[in-house]
Parts: C-alpha cells; sequence; structure tokens
C-alpha cells in the first residue's frame, strides 16, 4: 500500500467515518498513521470525541494514530497574506493597497479555495516524505486524506509542463531588466542584482518544484479510494470523479460502499418491513449497476448503523474494510 490514501466522494457519504476507520485499521497494525481532515464540520473530531487543529496530535487512547483538521477558511486566508506579504516586498508602497485589493479579489474567484488546500496537502506530503521534509523516524508511516483531489486541484498538475516555458521567458525578460538596472545603477553596489538571486523568479521555481513534487508524490506514492452510498446522485458522482483521475493518470484503487440499508427478518411483517424490502432491492440493484458498469472493484459493503460510528462500531467498520495496510516494499 502506498504512503499517501485519500478517501473522495460526494459530500455527505461517509469519507471522514471510513478515512477513520482506515486509519484504525493501520494504526492497529503497527504504522504510525495520520489521519488529515479537511471537513469544515470537524467531523474527526466528533469520531474520535477529541479536539484537533492544525498540527498533528496524538488520538487518545489508541497507539500509533493521530489526527489533524485543515480548516479550509484558514488555509484560504493564510494563501492570501504569504502572497501579499510577497508582492508588497517587491513593489513601491504606492500601489500595495491596489495590489492588495486585486488578491483579495482573486481569492473569491473559483478555484482560490482548492489552490490553498492544495498546497497544504503538498506540505504535509512533503513533511511526511524521507529525504524531502522530516527524517525517516519522524515521518509517518501513512497517511490517511479524507478527501480526494478535485478537477480543479488535480488541474494544477498540469502546471509544471506550463510553468517550464513561461519561467524560461519569464527569466529571459528579468535578466535583461536586471541588466539594464545594473547598468543604469554605475557605482552603487548595493543596486546591482543578480538573475540567480532574483525573488520573483526564485518563487516561481519553488513553485514549479512543488507541484512536480504533487505530481510524482500522486502518481508513484498514492492510492485513491471513492466512497459511495447506494443511490443515484452518488453512484454518478463517483463515475465523473473516476473520469477526472483518469484523466491526470490516477486510477481509484477502489471503491467503499456505505451506509446500505439492512433487510429485516424473514418473519417482520407491517409496514417498516415493507418498505425496508423495498429498499433493499432498490439497492442491491444499484450496486449490481456499480459492479456492471465500473471496473473498480468494490473493497467495502457497509450497512448502515443505528448509532453514529465511533469507538467500537468504528473498529467494525475498520474490519469491513477490504483495503491493505502493507506498506510497499522499497527498492
Amino acid at each position: 500500500m502506498a504512503r499517501f490514501v485519500f478517501f473522495g466522494g460526494k459530500g455527505g457519504v461517509g469519507k471522514t467515518t471510513v478515512s477513520s476507520a482506515y486509519g484504525l485499521k493501520c494504526a492497529n497494525a503497527g504504522l504510525r498513521t495520520l489521519v488529515v481532515s479537511t471537513d469544515p464540520a470537524h467531523s474527526t473530531s466528533d469520531v474520535f470525541d477529541q479536539q484537533f487543529d492544525d498540527d498533528p496530535a496524538p488520538v487518545a487512547g489508541i497507539e500509533n494514530l493521530w489526527a489533524m483538521e485543515l480548516d479550509p477558511e484558514e488555509e484560504v486566508q493564510a494563501h492570501m497574506m504569504d502572497i501579499k506579504r510577497r508582492m508588497s516586498d517587491q513593489v513601491s508602497p504606492a500601489i500595495v493597497n491596489e495590489i492588495d485589493r486585486q488578491i483579495e479579489l482573486a481569492h473569491q474567484t473559483p478555484g482560490a479555495y482548492e489552490a490553498a488546500l492544495f498546497d497544504r496537502f503538498i506540505e504535509v506530503m512533503r513533511e511526511n516524505t524521507p529525504g524531502e521534509g522530516e527524517s525517516d523516524g519522524e515521518a509517518f508511516d501513512r497517511v490517511v486524506f479524507d478527501t480526494s483531489p478535485t478537477g480543479g486541484t488535480l488541474r494544477l498538475l498540469s502546471l509544471p509542463d506550463f510553468l517550464d516555458e513561461w519561467i524560461d521567458r519569464l527569466i529571459d525578460k528579468r535578466s535583461k531588466s536586471i541588466d539594464l538596472f545594473e547598468k543604469a545603477a554605475i557605482g552603487d553596489k548595493e543596486a546591482r542584482r543578480k538573475r540567480d538571486e532574483d525573488p520573483i523568479i526564485a518563487h516561481l521555481v519553488a513553485r514549479q518544484e512543488k507541484f512536480e513534487f504533487a505530481a510524482r508524490m500522486l502518481r508513484n506514492d498514492a492510492a485513491f479510494y471513492l466512497v459511495l452510498n447506494p443511490d443515484e446522485l452518488s453512484i454518478r458522482e463517483t463515475e465523473r470523479a473516476i473520469t477526472q483521475l483518469s484523466e491526470y493518470e490516477l486510477s481509484v484503487d477502489g471503491l467503499v460502499l456505505n451506509r446500505i440499508t439492512p433487510g429485516p427478518e424473514d418473519d417482520e411483517g407491517g409496514r417498516g418491513a415493507r418498505y425496508l424490502r423495498d429498499r433493499v432491492a432498490t439497492e442491491r440493484e444499484r450496486i449490481e449497476t456499480v459492479q456492471r458498469e465500473f471496473d473498480t472493484p468494490i473493497v467495502a459493503r457497509i450497512e448502515t448503523r443505528v448509532e453514529e460510528v465511533k469507538g467500537s462500531l468504528l473498529a467494525d467498520v475498520a474490519d469491513e474494510l477490504d483495503i491493505d495496510v502493507t506498506p510497499e516494499a522499497t527498492v
């Protein structure tokens, strides 16, 4: 199994429950595991009856398991402030206010949320990739994300191809302007600047390397699972997600069918029992559709629980996940 495991799917299908259960499964197998949630409702805290924030914290009472919750709004604000700071360092004070206004408008456009969150995803992956961030002893063996990258964030993976040519052209233009600046600053050593010290070019090159790293990790050291319910909207959303991932050379490793309705006992009668039998029959047809139309294997069929899934119920769900926890052998 890859180091990074993503659980995606339509909103409300149970991604946080399934990702938490898989994290528990990995932890019980002896892997130092981190569950990363991006759910604004902070459902991971509800699952483990414990508050989490942006820093990994041990899950109380469970050995080898840590969790963290990324606040999407905070990530967008942090992303915006970082851009403002970088831009303000490079321009005259006279236009700082206008730049701030433009940046705030840009962060209200579609895709800004995904871009900021994806940046944080990359940071977490880099921190847990030996040789990239923390040392082998500090990196987690398995990092479980409770959401899968959307089409908007996946499009960022294609940026390195465009940035190569763009950065080359920009470097050429910046080099010429720096050369002219130096020639105009004869005798003033403080004003002289070199191309390889230019902060704008350095930042763009760093961004390019970041996206190249993300593309490499997502294709070579990540696994993707989609959680769905046995209803038409969920099934169609799953179909679209598989198509989106395939467009970026990413395949879905398995499907988790969640919240399947349990049927009544054979001797039960009455209106409630008739309703359950009809619902079970409808869901069975939809599950057969998934089996027939999707090449991706079903790795779990999880029935609806009466109570919220936590504690011993979470352990039961973990047992129902037919997903490997063994780390992939490294060459």
